[in-house]
């Protein structure tokens, strides 16, 4: 008795976007930008940097938190009396713009 085997034709990539280079380019640029692209992955880091420069609270507005940018402005003017406590206030500052714009990123994916 003779071995049949049967062959089948391999399916032709007549798009670019079909092929397996395209493809795996495409996957790694998701996993670097975390399917949010370059301006979702980049806003956390230039909101962080904003909000890095002191008495201005611009991560916040950034952010299109204006009203809580605006409070935390008037509620320097008394801590700057004391330095430790406007400095925890402009620490947390920069971690509340990162960690907003990080929320936002993730929310526009969905």
């Amino acid at each position: 008795m003779e071995d049949m085997v049967v062959h089948f034709p391999a399916p032709e990539k007549n798009q670019l976007s079909d092929r397996r280079e395209v493809r795996f380019i495409r996957e790694v640029w998701r996993q670097i930008t975390f399917g949010v692209g370059a301006w979702g992955t980049l806003r956390p880091l230039v909101t962080a940097l904003l909000a890095a420069v002191p008495f201005l609270f611009l991560g916040q507005h950034f952010n299109r938190e204006h009203r809580k940018g605006f409070d935390w402005f008037l509620l320097q003017i008394p801590l700057a009396l004391t330095l430790v406590l406007w400095l925890g206030l402009w620490l947390y500052s920069i971690y509340d713009a990162w960690s907003h714009a990080t929320k936002i990123g993730s929310d526009t994916d969905a």
